[in-house]
Order: structure tokens, then C-alpha cells, then sequence
């Protein structure tokens, strides 16, 4: 009984160390350029639900490229990754979009979204898809977050356009 108990607090020690990290999340993203002049964005998401970068700044209408990578290892049906850019929004229209995109699997984005600026595709673990946009030319701040159902309350984040 006691080697139980010993291994499973063992175990509950190593989840929680492996939940703790480095917390580079907030770091603006500025990479240089790509050979074509657009500015690529490498971000990462997880299966703790958490994008690697939240902050992201850019100039009125800069061309931009978003590069998301789902480094997870569960699977698509359990936990897959987007990245989709809204016009500005507060956290309860934020909410009320996420919950409005739960019912259009598989890539649970409304096809009568008007919210909608860009969007990657849904992407399960170990795949990548990459998005070239333009930003808006209206400074201000855009929320980008993740629509697999339930993911958008915490795996959310900011572009800037200033």
C-alpha cells in the first residue's frame, strides 16, 4: 500500500513540474523578414492549451505570415490547435463566439462569421499550417485565440496594431 501511495504522489510531482515552464508566452514576436518581405510569425501550440505567443505587434495593413505548428502528441478528436484572428472584441463577445463555433466541427469556424479576420486550418498533433494576411488598417487591438471547443477562455492572445 505504501509503494502506491509513494508512486503516485511520484507521479502527481512530475505533472505538476511538467505544467511549469518557461513563460516566454508574452514576448512580443518580432522575426525578421522572410526571402519574400513578409514578416513570418512562428508560433507553437500545446496540449496544456497554450500558445507560445500572445503578444504580437504590427503596422496598419503590414503583410504578416503566421506559421502555427500543433506540438502536441494527443489526438485531433481530443485536442487540436488553430489560430483565428477577430475584430475587436470583448472577453463576452469573445465567449459567445467560441461557443458559437463548438457546433461547426471539423474546423469550428461559423461559415456566417463575420467576426472572423483570418484563420489557420484545425490542425492535430504534429501537423503545421501557415497564414498570409494583411493586417488592419484600424489601430487598435485584435484578439486571437484558438476555437476547438472550450480552448478559447484560456488560449487566447493580442494582436496589436499600432
Amino acid at each position: 500500500m505504501k509503494r502506491i501511495t509513494i508512486t503516485s504522489l511520484v507521479a502527481s510531482f512530475a505533472l505538476f513540474l511538467g505544467a511549469c515552464g518557461n513563460d516566454a508566452s508574452n514576448q512580443d514576436a518580432a522575426p525578421p523578414p522572410s526571402d519574400d518581405g513578409v514578416r513570418t510569425i512562428a508560433i507553437t501550440a500545446n496540449d496544456s492549451m497554450q500558445f507560445s505567443v500572445t503578444s504580437i505587434e504590427a503596422a496598419p495593413g503590414e503583410e504578416i505570415r503566421i506559421q502555427l505548428s500543433n506540438i502536441g502528441r494527443m489526438p485531433k478528436q481530443s485536442m487540436a490547435h488553430n489560430w483565428v484572428l477577430l475584430q475587436p472584441m470583448d472577453n463576452a463577445a469573445i465567449n459567445a463566439f467560441g461557443m458559437k463555433s463548438s457546433s461547426h466541427a471539423p474546423e469550428y469556424i461559423p461559415a456566417e462569421a463575420s467576426e472572423v479576420i483570418a484563420h489557420t486550418k484545425m490542425l492535430g498533433a504534429g501537423e503545421s499550417d501557415s497564414l498570409t494576411f494583411k493586417v488592419p488598417s484600424a489601430p487598435g487591438s485584435y484578439p486571437f485565440i484558438c476555437s476547438f471547443p472550450g480552448h478559447y477562455a484560456i488560449m487566447k492572445g493580442t494582436l496589436t496594431v499600432k
